[in-house]
């Protein structure tokens, strides 16, 4: 549960204990609970050349309301950097890198992939 929902929970146990529980708090409280199960997932594929979180991102995709994205198409204006700008804007990382080859050429490198996740 969210942290609004939680919050709401703390106040009506509270109001129950003094006395002063009523009908309008628990509605507060069930509406809550049904905005908090109706965000959405949002996922955000970073690709670095290392592991670490301070790599510079050298590739990215994100799925946002559904729909797919390459991001923006000039590099200064991507929104992360780096794995841990995106963390500090609240991403959470659901899978740490595995590395993957890239092309079949003199010039193949490896690259890692960060998956991440917001619900809003």
């Amino acid at each position: 549960m969210g942290a609004n929902v939680m919050r709401l929970l703390g106040e009506c146990i509270e109001r129950l204990r003094q006395g002063r529980l009523t009908e309008a708090h628990l509605r507060d409280l069930g509406s809550a609970i049904v905005t908090d199960q109706t965000k959405q997932q949002h996922l955000l594929y970073l690709q670095t050349a290392t592991t670490a979180v301070t790599s510079e991102v050298i590739g990215m995709l994100m799925v946002n309301d559904g729909a797919v994205s390459d991001g923006p198409l000039d590099y200064a204006d991507w929104p992360y950097k780096t794995v841990l700008y995106a963390i500090n804007e609240g991403w959470r990382i659901i899978r740490f890198p595995v590395q993957l080859p890239v092309g079949h050429t003199q010039d193949t490198h490896i690259t890692c992939e960060f998956i991440l996740e917001k619900w809003e």
